[in-house]
């Protein structure tokens, strides 16, 4: 995720980065601007014979319906955005929870408070790779090698690093270092870890209707190339840039939109999962250590 100030609003004006909406459409309009200069010439010279009329009154009309739908398409995506960051910070909520927790009803078990240390900060990295759809096991470190090796086995990491802790925590009651009712307090804060995960997983797997994006993408594409016909008889030449700054606009507000609906990958708009899972391991090692 860029970090930047959002106060100094003129220098973000003169700002250029990778995937800037410009750089990435740069080669699309500089062929539609070539298009639209063909049409405008023929239509300049072969006026009277082609018999093309003015038609921006309709296109500004069909412009009014794509703003409407583009407005709408951005803040669907910018919920699901934001939905995500709402889990991510009850993430760092509940792992300081648990760390809290195990750090205060089993001060006399450094084994298992070790064992939390380590364990927790794992599903947080774990979770933020699966989210990704990979594994980095050198962000992992396991209390020993044979459950490390186990663990990475299975195909859900963050359900085996879930399930491990859950394991522990009943021996914990087996051995009576907790009681029963510490080990309902403690469930409390192990199950809101599946339940973020789940809700992030459904933010991921379920992009908007393959039909309306479709149907969004179509719409732009039908608009703008009819534009230069209608445009000719009222701007001359200076429909070219016309079209091409259209154009900018509302496929840049699409892929600004296909980029934030996902927010759990490596994107420049995405979330800073990498930096909350940094924070989370240190808040837990500060908290257990």
């Amino acid at each position: 995720m860029i970090k930047y100030n959002p106060k100094t609003w003129f220098g973000l004006i003169f700002t250029f980065h990778k995937s800037d909406t410009f750089q990435q459409m740069k080669w699309v309009l500089l062929l539609l601007a070539l298009y639209a200069l063909g049409i405008t010439w023929i239509e300049l010279h072969y006026q009277e014979q082609l018999g093309f009329k003015s038609t921006t009154s309709i296109h500004s009309l069909l412009g009014f319906v794509i703003g409407l739908l583009l407005v709408f398409r951005t803040n669907s995506a910018y919920d699901r955005w934001w939905e995500g960051r709402k889990h991510w910070g009850a993430l760092v909520n509940n792992s300081r929870n648990l760390a809290i927790k195990i750090n205060a009803m089993v001060p006399d078990n450094q084994e298992a408070k070790t064992f939390y240390k380590l364990m927790i900060p794992n599903y947080v990295f774990a979770m933020k790779e699966h989210l990704r759809g990979r594994v980095l096991p050198e962000e992992l470190t396991f209390p020993n090698e044979e459950e490390g090796k186990e663990i990475l086995a299975k195909e859900h990491i963050p359900n085996a690093i879930a399930g491990a802790m859950y394991k522990e925590l009943h021996l914990l009651y087996k051995t009576e270092d907790i009681t029963g009712d510490q080990l309902i307090t403690i469930d409390n804060e192990m199950k809101s870890f599946t339940d973020i995960i789940g809700a992030c997983e459904r933010i991921k797997n379920t992009p908007i209707p393959y039909s309306y994006s479709l149907f969004i993408k179509k719409f732009i594409f039908l608009y703008i190339i009819t534009m230069p016909l209608g445009l000719v008889t009222d701007f001359r030449y200076w429909s070219v840039p016309i079209v091409c700054f259209v154009l900018y606009i509302f496929a840049s507000l699409e892929l600004i939109a296909e980029e934030i609906e996902d927010p759990f990958g490596k994107d420049a708009n995405d979330l800073p999962t990498d930096d909350l899972a940094v924070k989370i391991k240190s808040n837990v090692e500060e908290i257990l250590g």
